[in-house]
């Protein structure tokens, strides 16, 4: 045995006989103090923290012409004042449908080759522009890493529909009802004005990429993002309008819940991601207008790693997918097969421990991760890892979380924490692993971990999530633009990305034609007759494979 398996196997008998001896708490990281200084220095040194003295964000925040009262936002990882920003009052709301909804008449007659023309140009523009990273990084927290990534997602949506929308929006030819008798075409029309609430966790994934498509598709776009991210989307609108799109065709409203109400109240399609009680009143309310909506709500993502998985992979990716990959994806259940638990499970903390940790958003985010954390501490979970929060790091950081032996009592079992906590359960087998997965309200994002490609590809088509990823956590599924992401059960209702994130923000219109005489009789042959040379005509298309 090597010098540093010797020292492994020291130390994880170590930490079974200190969890012996105080069994709701395990070994609490030790994080090394050049770490905590490195750390500290680089969160207190970004500038672009105190944007409200920054002649460039007051810019952005000009574009808002809202005149309601002011209202000011903090950069998570300081506390210190951002950006002040108007609230839109219901005068305003109303502007700016009037002003989409001309813009929206002008802009639907241009062709949708013309109309893609301006996605191919936001996405060079996106493209490796630093002040965009820094803004996102500023407004959420994000390490730079993941706001790197997800911006690289947005660029790859807007050259994805710059590349296809003319396809995806092209008439199409249907079987008539009486082949060479009859022609029918299937037709898209924009919706007129899509309302998106987008959220603060991903303002560029769930709120920019949703504009792009709802305007190459011939719509207006009336966006609320959230208050914590509006400057985000407003340099993102200012690109776009430098590529060449009218101002007016991207309008962007500040506020709560009256501006959720104001966008729900004036929108012909809904576009909402956020929590899940939200996107309930969201739906009631579209559907006492009878307008359509698409949703992508929280989840309770799980990881199953199966008896053959690479350890080494899966516990690289778990750190990944647990605590990189933003709380709206975030896996926060992992099932371990039996036969790997005691090999995972302490490879997985030690590189926990490795992380740089990462700011959270808001208060209410913290306070949230906080009760998880402390309800099951309460109940009996051991904490394997984690279990704090760092105020000397930032006023919202919360260590990277491991939790075991969690229960149906407690609320970390069932709810979406949203934060850096994961709980980590056994199976026995594959079908258990399946059930546990399953037994659960959400159904957004899944992951499997093996080195059997057609054992995981089954396993996949079990789980109740509107994405399944093999041997990644949630990137392969996130990025591939071509195929359709979204949730099921209470995670969501319609998809995003592919043909169908354009089409839905079209109406289908019908046009069919006769080019000879049809179904009414012809002179002298009455309706019983005529009934029965249909009936021989549609046996004998049935025969010829004409319908």
């Amino acid at each position: 045995m090597t010098l540093n398996g010797k020292r492994r196997n020291r130390q994880i008998l170590t930490n079974k006989i200190r969890a012996e001896k105080h069994p709701g708490q395990a070994e609490q990281p030790e994080y090394r103090i050049d770490r905590i200084v490195r750390l500290t220095v680089r969160i207190r040194s970004l500038n672009y923290f105190r944007m409200s003295s920054t002649p460039a964000y007051a810019e952005l925040a000009r574009q808002l012409w809202s005149s309601g009262p002011q209202t000011t936002t903090v950069a998570p990882a300081t506390g210190q004042p951002l950006a002040t920003l108007r609230l839109s009052n219901q005068a305003d709301f109303a502007v700016a449908f009037d002003r989409a909804r001309k813009a929206q008449q002008v802009w639907a007659t241009l062709s949708p080759r013309n109309r893609a023309a301006l996605a191919l140009t936001l996405h060079d523009l996106i493209l490796g522009d630093n002040n965009l990273i820094e803004i996102l990084q500023a407004e959420t927290g994000k390490l730079r890493g993941a706001a790197v990534e997800e911006s690289l997602t947005t660029a790859g949506v807007a050259l994805y529909y710059a590349r296809n929308t003319s396809a995806f929006l092209k008439p199409r030819a249907r079987t008539g009802a009486i082949p060479l008798a009859t022609r029918a075409v299937e037709l898209r029309h924009p919706k007129g004005i899509v309302g998106v609430i987008s959220p603060w966790s991903s303002p560029l994934a769930h709120g920019v990429s949703e504009v792009i498509p709802a305007l190459l598709a011939g719509n207006a776009v009336v966006h609320k993002p959230d208050t914590q991210t509006v400057l985000t989307t407003l340099y993102v609108r200012q690109l776009l309008i430098r590529a060449g799109l009218p101002a007016d065709l991207w309008q962007v409203v500040v506020g709560e819940h009256d501006a959720i109400g104001a966008v729900i109240a004036g929108a012909d399609h809904i576009c909402f991601a956020g929590p899940t009680t939200m996107g309930r009143h969201v739906a009631e309310a579209a559907g006492r207008r009878l307008i359509d909506c698409t949703l992508e709500l929280h989840g309770k993502n799980p990881m199953l790693v199966l008896d053959d998985a690479d350890v080494e992979l899966a516990t690289t990716g778990a750190v990944r997918a647990c605590f990189s990959a933003g709380p709206h994806l975030s896996t926060e259940r992992i099932y371990l097969a039996e036969q790997i638990f005691d090999d995972f499970v302490p490879r997985f903390i030690a590189k926990t421990r490795q992380l740089v940790l990462e700011t959270l958003t808001n208060p209410g985010q913290l306070e949230r991760v906080r009760h998880h954390v402390d309800d099951a501490r309460l109940r009996g979970a051991r904490i394997l890892s984690g279990g704090k929060a760092r105020p000397d790091l930032g006023p919202l950081v919360y260590e990277p979380t491991i939790l075991t032996g969690i229960t149906p009592a407690m609320a970390v079992h069932h709810e979406p924490t949203f934060g850096p906590v994961v709980s980590i359960y056994r199976c026995t087998d594959d079908e258990h692993a399946v059930t546990l997965a399953n037994d659960s309200d959400y159904g957004l994002n899944a992951c499997i971990w093996t080195r059997d490609l057609h054992r995981g590809r089954h396993l996949a088509t079990r789980i109740q999530c509107g994405t399944v990823n093999i041997n990644d956590g949630y990137a392969s599924a996130q990025t591939s633009v071509d195929a359709p992401v979204g949730g099921m059960k209470a995670s969501g209702h319609g998809r995003r990305h592919g043909e169908h994130g354009l089409i839905r923000y079209t109406d289908i219109q019908t046009v069919a034609s006769r080019h000879v005489p049809g179904f009414d009789p012809p002179p002298g042959l009455g309706m019983e007759p005529n009934s029965e040379v249909l009936a021989l005509a549609y046996r004998l298309m049935q025969t010829m494979r004409r319908k």
